[in-house]
């Protein structure tokens, strides 16, 4: 796509919940695309974009984390805008209270419907959500918030393993999954406006790298608990200090007492995974632990966590994960510095 020869007006939202990283990295890098300068400016040498922060009122703002902020204009002072982007915000446990910004939300179904993009980074997409736009489309958010976001907005598709993902007609809604995923955003962004050749030009200069596997390697398993049947708990409480035995499955259902196609059809219905599927699940996720953490072999570990078939162990993995174990030891091991003198 063709540089724009338009500058467009961003507007970043902030509201107390939302984290400073996000919102000052999304701002730092729209507003600085000019700078470098070529393909960016190739249209007249005008800016692609013109980044505000906004929100109910002027003045500072403490948001998330203490850190204050200046909120630049009012949305009641904005009747039209190209691209709004909700940051990250921090909602402890996925429990988000609706109702609580009237004024934002009717002004982002008002810029929506008078042609704004709107964009979500992580669950930035609470608040967008409420204006109903994405309601029977298709959106992403934090795994962790995964749950109470489906229990706030059951008429939305969300896939938290996916990585950035365009709905609507137009490709006018945007969501991204995690807070570090305002990155593949940001890069989406200034491609489809600037160029592919901008795009990269940022990702070299500011070594901006998008998770082109996908949030699968980084996704944290969390077997569900709250399902309220006390026969699928006790099973559950057994797996999770015997997952390495052979054949934990046949054990379960011995000491459930009940007839095996009883036991795997409520195990599915209280968890959502079969418990083939829910043994491979804590398998994998100890498998991921002892990469991160130790220098085992990958066949020792295949057998640690209760695979004797290092070559299955390995098939499974990369199927979970979307990463070989090495390539998945290489990107999550601490980092160590470069030895200098």
């Amino acid at each position: 796509m063709t540089a724009s020869p338009d500058t467009l007006d961003v507007s970043l939202v902030a509201i107390p919940e939302a984290m400073p990283s996000t919102l000052s990295g999304l701002y730092d890098v729209l507003a600085s695309v000019h700078a470098l300068g070529g393909p960016a400016e190739a249209a007249g040498g005008k800016p692609p974009f013109r980044v505000s922060i906004v929100g109910e009122r002027a003045g500072a703002l403490e948001l998330a984390t203490g850190l204050p902020l200046p909120v630049q204009r009012a949305v009641a002072d904005i009747e039209r805008t190209d691209i709004v982007i909700v940051p990250s915000l921090h909602v402890p446990g996925g429990a988000w209270a609706t109702g609580r910004f009237p004024a934002l939300v009717d002004w982002l179904g008002a810029m929506y419907r008078g042609g704004a993009t709107l964009c979500s980074a992580c669950s930035g997409i609470f608040l967008i959500a409420e204006t109903g736009v994405f309601d029977g489309r298709d959106a992403t958010v934090h795994w962790d918030y995964a749950v109470g976001f489906r229990r706030a907005y059951p008429a939305v598709r969300v896939h938290p393993d996916k990585v950035l993902i365009s709905a609507g007609a137009r490709g006018e809604l945007l969501s991204c999954g995690t807070s570090t995923s305002w990155y593949d955003l940001v890069l989406y962004l200034v491609a489809r406006h600037c160029g592919a050749a901008t795009a990269q030009a940022l990702t070299r200069y500011l070594a901006l790298q998008a998770h082109q596997e996908g949030l699968a390697p980084y996704m944290v398993f969390e077997a569900p608990r709250d399902h309220g049947d006390a026969l699928v708990a006790e099973a559950q409480d057994w797996l999770s200090a015997n997952y390495p035995v052979a054949n934990p499955i046949s054990e379960i259902v011995r000491r459930s007492g009940l007839a095996e196609r009883s036991f795997k059809r409520r195990f599915t219905a209280a968890t959502g995974l079969a418990p083939i599927a829910y043994v491979q699940r804590l398998r994998i996720e100890e498998a991921k632990r002892r990469l991160e953490r130790s220098r085992a072999s990958v066949d020792e570990i295949s057998w640690q966590v209760g695979y004797e078939d290092a070559a299955f162990f390995r098939r499974l993995f990369r199927r979970v994960t979307q990463l070989s174990p090495g390539d998945y030891r290489r990107r999550f091991a601490i980092p160590k510095a470069n030895a200098g003198k």
